[in-house]
């Protein structure tokens, strides 16, 4: 991991950022009673990295530099969603022939991520004290 390429993967980290917070505001006359911003950010991504991580394969139709690669599927995808990365592990696992560890990967992350988001607003709540409403604002 050199100096450039963590450059390089911070560059496109703060474009992903952008674009999140761009199709999160974009999104928000629309949100009201689903997240249709997040839904939107995570579909997205998701399709990014599948249609981006498989033509620039050495082997794919449009090779691309590892830097390059960093730059788009770790940089702009992580910044803009993780979900992308859940999705693209995923696929890889189901491709090789494990569908129960795909099933397992899926069922995992979904339960222990809103596991995890309970459990810090749980936390959150009783650091902020009995004066703040427990309530999470998902347009951060």
């Amino acid at each position: 991991m050199s100096f450039y390429t963590c450059l390089v993967v911070m560059a496109g980290g703060a474009l992903g950022t952008l674009g999140r917070y761009a199709v999160s505001v974009a999104a928000a006359p629309i949100s009201r009673d689903l997240p249709w911003g997040t839904i939107i950010i995570n579909v997205t991504g998701s399709f990014l990295i599948g249609l981006f991580g498989t033509l620039t394969l050495a082997t794919g139709r449009f090779p691309a530099s590892e830097n390059l690669r960093l730059f788009v599927m770790i940089g702009i995808c992580g910044g803009y969603t993780t979900f992308s990365s859940f999705s693209l592990q995923t696929l890889d696992l189901m491709r090789n022939g494990a569908a129960l560890r795909a099933g397992i990967n899926i069922a995992a992350s979904v339960a222990l991520c809103v596991a995890a988001v309970a459990f810090g607003h749980v936390i959150a709540t009783y650091l902020n004290g009995p004066a703040a409403p427990p309530a999470i604002d998902d347009k951060a």
